[in-house]
């Protein structure tokens, strides 16, 4: 991947994680011998509640929890295409456990966003599950992804401002002012198929 420096670090999966599995200020786990893990809200659940499928968790707080694992794809948030130029223009770290940014990244930057507001798991040793990274947030999954798309205009801003290109760092500029996110994330959202574990992009 081409280093231009053209964006802030990007976070890696567990970089609020103090190294012991715990997640941001608001979850972690919460007794990792026997894979009980506290939710943002206070609530505590097994990690193994959360499947394959699933994008939101009803909680027994009452709310639904955004749900993200490591093997969904960033065109769960952004179009494919978006996620091309991300990965041409935003290096990962030389130790990064994951070769190309990703999804673990676009979550990496919401935990550093909203730290208190977000639970990391890390099942890369439990068998008994199917994913090796989980996150599951205080909000739910349509703010979440409203968060990320937020994120990744910040992403690309800074892009195209190291691009030493004045012409398209102006028409970036007018594209976004008239980029509506809770539009865009509407029209992406009903434009899926939500039904898919795979979440192929529409």
């Amino acid at each position: 991947m081409t280093d231009t420096g053209a964006g802030p670090r990007v976070p890696d999966a567990g970089d609020d994680d103090g190294g012991d599995g715990r997640g941001g200020g608001g979850g972690g786990e919460a007794g990792a011998d026997d894979g009980t893990i506290a939710l943002p809200c206070g609530e505590t659940v097994h990690r193994s509640a959360f499947d394959l499928g699933m994008r939101e968790y009803e909680c027994a707080c009452g709310e639904r929890h955004a749900v993200v694992m490591d093997m969904h794809p960033p065109s769960r948030f952004v179009p494919e295409a978006v996620v091309d130029v991300l990965r041409e223009t935003v290096s990962v770290g030389d130790d990064d456990a994951f070769e190309e940014f990703g999804t673990p990244h676009l979550l990496g930057s919401v935990l550093e966003e909203f730290p208190d507001d977000v639970t990391v798991v890390d099942a890369t040793d439990d068998g008994r599950v199917g994913y090796a990274m989980l996150w599951v947030t205080a909000f739910d999954a349509r703010t979440l992804h409203e968060h990320v798309v937020e994120l990744v205009v910040e992403l690309m801003e800074h892009a195209v401002s190291h691009a030493r290109d004045d012409a398209a760092q102006g028409d970036f500029e007018e594209q976004m002012l008239d980029f509506d996110v809770e539009a865009f994330v509407e029209r992406y959202r009903r434009a899926r198929d939500w039904q898919d574990e795979y979440d192929a992009p529409a």
